[in-house]
């Protein structure tokens, strides 16, 4: 026997063997990635299991303070301490921004398309309240809840718009 058919009887024993390896290499990595895959879908979903009530929870929340600040509720629950419409209009913004930072963090739980909403949402009723204020008819405090409750009945609250796309939003997850 030759060397050369010394290397070809090797090759012989050994080409299959690494074949069913390399084989048994490919099916192994699968069946691990498959596991894998497995085992984050599970976590993933257990988790989500855990948060859709601290999430509905915060879209709640979000509607709560958005019916805080809607200027129909405000006015109502915030009477004016004197006649000074610029103090009035102060003491609204005031209550609005103390709401809006007590359901700060509640933030994390949203999308940020639905934070912003929210967030456009305030600054238009603070500025709706901003800009009835510097009307040169509005003599007081009194007028200016006029005012603004007369402005109400022709556009529709900034509120009521991200309530609206709050339950859209809702639907689209649920």
């Amino acid at each position: 026997m030759t060397i050369e058919d010394k290397l070809l009887e090797i090759a012989a024993y050994t080409l299959p063997a690494f074949i069913t390896g390399g084989v048994a290499f490919v099916m192994m990595q699968k069946f691990y990635n498959s596991e894998e895959s497995k085992r984050k879908f599970e976590l993933l979903r257990e988790n989500q299991k855990q948060a859709l009530p601290i999430r509905l929870q915060a879209y709640e929340r979000m509607v709560l303070l958005l019916e805080r600040i809607n200027p129909t509720q405000l006015l109502i629950r915030v009477a004016p301490t004197g006649k000074s419409k610029d103090d009035y209009a102060t003491l609204l913004s005031h209550h609005i921004q103390t709401e809006f930072e007590h359901n700060l963090t509640q933030q994390i739980y949203l999308t940020a398309e639905t934070w912003d909403i929210i967030l456009k949402a305030k600054n238009s009723t603070v500025q709706m309240i901003r800009k009835n204020a510097l009307r040169d008819d509005v003599a007081d405090a009194d007028k200016l809840r006029e005012a603004i409750m007369i402005e109400l009945t022709e556009t529709e609250a900034p509120s009521n718009i991200a309530i609206s796309y709050l339950k859209e939003e809702l639907k689209r997850v649920f």
